[in-house]
């Protein structure tokens, strides 16, 4: 009877740890795929975009800034941080370097800085319409 009492305690400590184990991947992989799916915001910005460069130790993004300007006035100081994850973005944004570029974003919060140093995600760039 003791034997048995025993191997019942560990058949259930055991089952507790695999319960444990997987509630510990498990559920920062759901956190990761809501906020990687769940969109916070979602707007443009006009502006000059200064800076492109791919970087990142294992996960590389192309990281940005644009200075924002309004209409016919002079770009202000005020810099607009952004991620690019698609390569095709990346590409049509340096074939409009020294232009005015409307760059079409998505807020993500929550993700690690794997998926990016910055909050806003850019989906989609064009050229400003000339005024």
């Amino acid at each position: 009877m003791n034997a048995l009492f025993f191997q019942n305690i560990k058949h259930q400590a055991l089952k507790v740890f695999w319960v444990f184990l997987s509630l510990c991947v498990l559920l920062p992989l759901f956190y990761l795929l809501f906020a990687y799916q769940f969109v916070y915001s979602q707007g443009e910005s006009v502006g000059f975009v200064q800076k492109l460069s791919y970087k990142g130790w294992i996960c590389k993004t192309w990281e940005g800034e644009q200075i924002r300007s309004i209409a016919n006035l002079q770009p202000a100081s005020d810099k607009f941080f952004f991620t690019i994850r698609d390569d095709q973005v990346a590409e049509k944004i340096n074939q409009s370097l020294g232009q005015k570029v409307v760059l079409e974003y998505e807020e993500h919060r929550g993700l690690p800085s794997c998926f990016g140093d910055n909050l806003h995600f850019i989906v989609n760039v064009r050229v400003a319409a000339a005024p």
